[in-house]
């Protein structure tokens, strides 16, 4: 069986701390108050989503936070502040932007499995954050907005996630009157998983990352690879698509150790091939 290696807390210099511990990378935002995206902020936590593509110890990754707000989006006073720029400040914005949907895709496109585990607010880009995870559990505490339409700066990039994970109408809805919902609404509209008590909230995120990183990751790979590419396509070609997937699937190792294991009654022992 693929070994699970339990490793002691190392925290970074900067923005984000790190730690990984039984294949479990947890990625905290330490940039308080707001923990807001900075330039700076959304390039460390691109870099280590990157770093762990490589890192066959990494099997599952969660994104949290420190402090009483999760994630309050871009951070408005490093924009705002450009706007003494010859430009006006469209350099700026253009690559703040830029890197905000790198980041939201290098998640979605992620070979590992990505899990929000969400206390306080999440504001525009920090929604958008929560929504581009794979799956989002949130205490009772937590709340979510899109404000921007209050401000004059219309949630335009954030409404790309938010409109992947919920209808149209509750999108909307959010995006047209910014007002903020609490988690169990959250969850209604299918923008969390689960609401758990704030003094559970780690130790259900920590067993469902426990639990998907028991699996065999290049399964976990395929399928969360191929989730996302069919949800782009028509009906016959995501039927297409992933009947090719099922073929490569059951040609692999790890899906007959795991078919020949169940058959016989056994634990599979996963070799990630």
């Amino acid at each position: 069986m693929a070994e699970i290696v339990a490793i002691k807390q190392a925290v970074a210099e900067g923005p984000v701390t790190v730690r990984l511990d039984k294949g479990v990378l947890r990625l905290t935002l330490a940039n308080p108050p707001a923990n807001a995206l900075s330039l700076g902020v959304m390039a460390a936590l691109t870099a280590e989503l990157d770093r762990a593509k490589d890192d066959k110890a990494v099997r599952v990754i969660v994104l949290s936070a420190a402090g009483k707000v999760f994630c309050a989006g871009h951070d408005l006073k490093e924009l705002t502040a450009r706007r003494a720029d010859p430009d006006r400040g469209r350099a700026f914005f253009e690559q703040t932007f830029a890197a905000c949907a790198a980041l939201m895709q290098a998640i979605v496109r992620h070979p590992l499995p990505v899990i929000a585990e969400v206390d306080g607010l999440a504001t525009a880009a920090g929604l958008q954050l929560v929504a581009s995870c794979d799956l989002a559990i949130a205490s009772h505490e937590a709340t979510f907005c899109t404000p921007g339409v209050n401000i004059g700066l219309f949630c335009s990039t954030p409404m790309v996630a938010l409109s992947r994970n919920v209808s149209r109408k509750q999108a909307m809805e959010m995006l047209l009157t910014g007002e903020t919902i609490d988690a169990v609404t959250a969850r209604d509209f299918g923008l969390v998983n689960r609401v758990v008590p704030r003094e559970y909230l780690n130790q259900i995120v920590t067993k469902y990352a426990q639990t998907i990183a028991s699996k065999s990751s290049s399964v976990v790979k395929t399928g969360k690879e191929a989730f996302y590419a069919q949800a782009e396509m028509g009906l016959a070609d995501a039927y297409a698509h992933t009947g090719r997937v099922m073929v490569e699937n059951m040609l692999a190792r790890d899906a007959q150790e795991g078919i020949g294991a169940f058959i016989g009654k056994r634990k599979p022992e996963w070799t990630d091939e």
